[in-house]
């Protein structure tokens, strides 16, 4: 499957922080810049999220669009409203076929690794949603290298096709760069990634020593949580070193992270998201950028104290058992 280079992914925005006809707008506009991939899950907005982008999609042209979503998070009050239970998984396909309003999504993932369900149990659902053509290629999110290849060995002996991962990615957070990209990549299986300017700390609006901006995700009681931790004077300081480099480029501060994940042959797509039509058209601009050698050794000269490397976080905090 063939993946547009920029990705657009409503977690957040969409059925929360922006009005259901600004979030409707921006998928437009996606698809007028050459936007095919769109991602959200089901947790998103407790479900709102897909019911927003099914009815963006609503009268697209479904063969044009490639449709992602996921199953994992609570999406409900009961002891199998979460995880990647079969019963989960079956209740959790068919919700989000109905809010996405297609008879099939083309990337169905598990959010994160249920430690709580065997693995054969979680896959064997994943096969069978295949071969009843509610999804056409399975893929996970934020999988450690090991869970990858346990579940890669299952999908071929089922003979399904696991094709993608989902991970955090960024110039500052770059945690599968040591076990999970070499795995991907020698069984075949690209990233698209999130948060590829870093919640929006690589756009350089937060500055050191000040306040963030009124209305900047930092200051969204469901957003700020995410982004706390790089919120230091020491990593805002070093990222407004990176000013001169964009510039140099010819690249805004954003479209000079974007290019940066997706210099990584291993990386497929870098989602984005929105919250204006417009900062879509500025995003866009980093798909086909290549930075040359000198530039990506000075951004890690600059960023270097302040990257996150332990493989050990390939689940954030957050998520781990």
């Amino acid at each position: 499957m063939k993946v547009s280079e920029i990705s657009y992914g409503n977690w957040i925005t969409h059925g929360s922080q922006v009005d259901d006809d600004t979030a409707i707008a921006c998928v437009h506009e996606a698809l007028d810049l050459g936007i095919t991939t769109f991602d959200t899950a089901d947790v998103y907005a407790g479900t709102r999220a897909e019911s927003v982008l099914g009815r963006a999609l609503a009268g697209q042209r479904r063969e044009g669009v490639e449709i992602f979503t996921k199953v994992y998070w609570p999406t409900g009050p009961g002891p199998n409203d979460r995880g990647l239970s079969r019963k989960h998984i079956m209740e959790s396909i068919n919700g989000s076929l109905r809010r996405l309003q297609t008879d099939y999504v083309d990337l169905y993932q598990a959010h994160r690794y249920d430690f709580a369900t065997p693995l054969e149990e979680a896959m064997e659902a994943f096969a069978d949603i295949v071969r009843a053509g509610k999804a056409l290629y399975i893929g996970v999110s934020e999988w450690t290298a090991e869970q990858i290849r346990a579940g890669h060995a299952l999908a071929r002996e089922l003979r399904i096709p696991f094709v993608s991962n989902q991970p955090q990615y960024s110039m500052l957070w770059r945690v599968i760069e040591a076990e999970v990209i070499p795995t991907c990549a020698e069984l075949g299986i690209g990233q698209v990634v999130f948060s590829p300017i870093a919640q929006g700390v690589l756009t350089g609006k937060y500055l050191p020593g000040q306040p963030p901006p009124a209305g900047s995700r930092a200051t969204d009681e469901d957003g700020s949580g995410f982004i706390k931790r790089l919120l230091t004077d020491d990593v805002l300081t070093r990222v407004q070193q990176l000013r001169p480099l964009a510039d140099q480029a010819g690249l805004t501060m954003a479209q000079l992270a974007i290019a940066w994940v997706l210099q990584n042959p291993n990386v497929s797509s870098a989602i984005v998201g929105a919250s204006r039509p417009e900062q879509l058209r500025d995003n866009v601009k980093a798909s086909g950028v290549k930075l040359d050698a000198d530039l990506m050794k000075a951004i890690d000269e600059i960023l270097e104290p302040v990257v996150e490397r332990d493989p050990a976080k390939t689940q954030s905090p957050r998520t781990r058992p």
